[in-house]
């Protein structure tokens, strides 16, 4: 013999899948503007009805459905927000990252191309300018290796850098 407490409760499940689904299907397709997931979550709210089986009796079975369906809305709302963040991060991320490339490899060539140039600068010049831009040293630590005045570095600093600018100018 059947037991009919669980005849009924498929049967009022199935009455109320095919009464509410599509209210629940219009409701969820309003909600996320025509999703094509709406269908897949549909199937979600009713599977979620089922896990409160013992729960469920007719005069509130809409509510019940009701309140699972925003859940499951807000709930895919939610995911669906910061799956867009996530990909927006990550889009900034690698946009910095090739900016970030990109300056390196122009900070490099015009490295290159001012060193090119420095070593077409005549003798003093020449050293002048290389200790200071590529050694890093101040203009006192030229003077004193070099055995020559401030005044003098600074000289042969200043036309240095003069045609260095000029030469990248014309490049640029």
């Amino acid at each position: 013999m059947k037991d009919t407490s669980a005849h009924i409760t498929v049967q009022f499940l199935t009455e109320t899948y095919t009464t509410y689904r599509p209210l629940v299907f219009r409701y969820i397709s309003y909600k996320l503007n025509g999703c094509l997931e709406a269908e897949d979550l549909v199937q979600d709210a009713f599977l979620r009805l089922l896990e409160y089986r013992s729960m469920l009796r007719p005069e509130t079975i809409r509510s019940f459905l009701y309140t699972i369906v925003r859940n499951i809305v807000i709930d895919y709302l939610r995911h669906q927000y910061k799956k867009q963040e996530v990909l927006s991060s990550l889009q900034d991320e690698i946009s910095n990252s090739v900016c970030d490339i990109e300056n390196t490899i122009i900070a490099r060539d015009i490295r290159h191309l001012e060193l090119s140039v420095v070593n077409r600068l005549s003798g003093r010049n020449k050293v002048v300018y290389y200790k200071s831009h590529f050694e890093e040293k101040t203009v006192s630590e030229i003077a004193v290796e070099l055995n020559l005045s401030r005044r003098t570095v600074e000289g042969y600093l200043l036309s240095g850098r003069k045609v260095i600018r000029e030469y990248i100018k014309q490049c640029i």
